[in-house]
């Protein structure tokens, strides 16, 4: 039984019925986007932005590249940034962990870094808090996608973005210290994995 069997039952238990219609017109920019690219045999570069690149641009990040894998469309790869660097919060490891990703720390302190993989052949997402121009993200030819209405207001010009889309998510961090906490990550984190299902399922390719 491969490691990654808990994963893919998550991938195959996600619902997109629960996508609403408004939900899906805030996704369908991502949608052409990516068609436009495929389209082009154009190299897909995605930068999900957060004001602390810290939870919901992180989980974004890496369903993302998951579900590009799963619906095998090539040459895509995600990004994540912030208008600061915090670190990457425990919590949203933990969860992608219970998910069935296989999540390794790499370096411990402040900032941690985690290799996250959800194939046994493909890259790991190499995660941490980082700024958006970070070196480890593109400069230009790129979708920003600004996951918390924070970001989208507060940095209005992402450097090098030829696209920029606004597709935002309630932060679980209202519920760190609190009872709900796990059963709340685990919310967002399956709305955002049922998104990004959604819009992969939607190219042709």
């Amino acid at each position: 039984m491969s490691h990654y069997t808990v994963l893919n039952e998550f991938i195959s238990d996600l619902e997109t019925e629960t996508i609403s219609k408004e939900r899906k017109q805030i996704l369908s920019p991502l949608v052409e986007y990516i068609q436009g690219k495929v389209d082009d045999s154009e190299s897909i570069h995605i930068n999900f932005i957060c004001t602390h690149n810290s939870r919901r641009s992180h989980l974004s990040q890496i369903w993302a590249q998951t579900m590009a894998h799963h619906f095998g469309i090539k040459n895509v790869t995600c990004y994540s940034g912030g208008t600061e660097a915090t670190a990457l919060f425990p919590m949203v490891a933990s969860t992608l962990a219970n998910s069935g990703f296989e999540v390794n720390t790499l370096s411990e302190g402040k900032n941690p870094v985690y290799a996250i993989k959800f194939s046994e052949n493909e890259h790991p997402v190499i995660a941490f808090s980082k700024r958006m121009d970070d070196d480890f993200n593109p400069k230009s030819d790129f979708a920003a996608i600004m996951t918390c209405s924070q970001a989208d207001e507060g940095c209005p010009f992402v450097p090098g973005a030829e696209k920029r889309i606004p597709i935002t998510y309630e932060d679980p961090k209202a519920f760190d210290n609190t009872p709900q906490q796990a059963e709340k990550y685990r919310e967002r984190s399956k709305q955002i994995a049922s998104e990004m299902f959604y819009v992969f399922s939607q190219i042709q390719h």
